[in-house]
């Protein structure tokens, strides 16, 4: 048995989410500052080997006409640090302003701590993909 890990992957903070063991609820867990990238990258790895993690599923930023722009390109290319997992990518669209009004409908104050919209927003993307595979 093993979780999953989400991650919602920005220029200055990434989310992380994991599941439950059957693959059936999606917990925000974490944000780190992204920067220094390869502190950030062994912060995640770590988390991934003390959680029993396989699969890591990127949180993509398409435009809203699907094609792929800056940001989308930069988290699949900062996904590559993570091959010895396996790594499938979410399409994360208007994840962020789904974040916030679920952060506000918990009476949550994301504006002092802008990293709990991240970490709704990775929780959101592995809610997503374990709607599609359960």
């Amino acid at each position: 048995m093993h979780k999953i890990m989400a991650l919602d992957i920005g220029t200055k903070r990434i989310g992380i989410a994991l599941s439950d063991y059957l693959h059936i609820i999606a917990n925000g867990h974490s944000y780190i500052n992204r920067n220094p990238e390869q502190e950030a990258v062994n912060e995640i790895k770590k988390i991934a080997r003390d959680n029993n993690v396989q699969e890591i599923i990127i949180g993509v930023p398409y435009n809203m006409d699907g094609t792929k722009g800056f940001q989308a390109e930069d988290c699949i290319e900062f996904s590559k640090n993570f091959e010895e997992f396996e790594i499938k990518q979410e399409d994360e669209r208007l994840t962020s302003d789904t974040a916030e009004e679920n952060l506000r409908n918990r009476k949550i104050n994301f504006r002092k701590e802008k990293g709990l919209v991240d970490v709704e927003s990775a929780r959101i993307i592995l809610e997503q993909y374990l709607e599609k595979i359960n």
